[in-house]
């Protein structure tokens, strides 16, 4: 092989091999084990912040949820308070499929959403429109939570455009 041909065939490799993800399937056998019907009914807090693609804190925000969950469906009232004063709500509806997965919703959420929850993680991903310096644009977001053996619940979020991670979304849950 030409010395060109094989740089070519590594750098395709390596381009290749970071587009593969985690398997939600590959923590199956974690504990403790998540539920999220268990985990977010009645009230939740978390403290979140907005990370861009350098790394650079945009913004930080708490938000409080209320969950209800009744014949299987799960509703999460989602309140959130940013440090500029600004407030959001969404409201989350999944229905559960089997015991790992749920087909969730929200207004501001194209479509129906499908997550899937193995051992200690729940992932998701979905497109949100978000308004940034006044114009609308389409992410795609890749949600994974993972419940910690002291109860606490870390969410990261990719914000995801053509391919790129654009800004990144931190949480801590915690059930008062």
């Amino acid at each position: 092989m030409t010395r060109s041909l094989r740089i070519s065939f590594f750098t395709l490799f390596f381009l290749l091999a970071g587009c593969a993800g985690v398997d939600i399937e590959d923590y199956a056998d974690t504990e403790p084990r998540l539920d999220i019907a268990e985990y977010f009914a009645g009230t939740t807090r978390a403290w979140g912040m907005v990370q861009d693609y350098s790394g650079e804190v945009q913004r930080r925000f708490t938000v409080d949820i209320q969950g209800t969950y009744e014949n299987g469906s799960l509703t999460l009232d989602e309140s959130f308070v940013f440090s500029d004063g600004e407030t959001d709500r969404r409201v989350w509806t999944f229905e559960r499929i089997d015991e790992h997965r749920w087909i969730g919703t929200a207004d501001d959420v194209e479509g129906q959403v499908e997550a899937r929850q193995y051992g200690h993680a729940f992932h998701m991903r979905y497109p949100l429109e978000i308004e940034i310096d006044g114009r609308m644009i389409s992410f795609t977001m890749d949600d994974w939570m993972y419940l910690q053996p002291d109860g606490r619940l870390i969410n990261r979020t990719a914000m995801r455009k053509f391919g790129f991670t654009l800004g990144e979304i931190t949480l801590v849950f915690e059930k008062p």
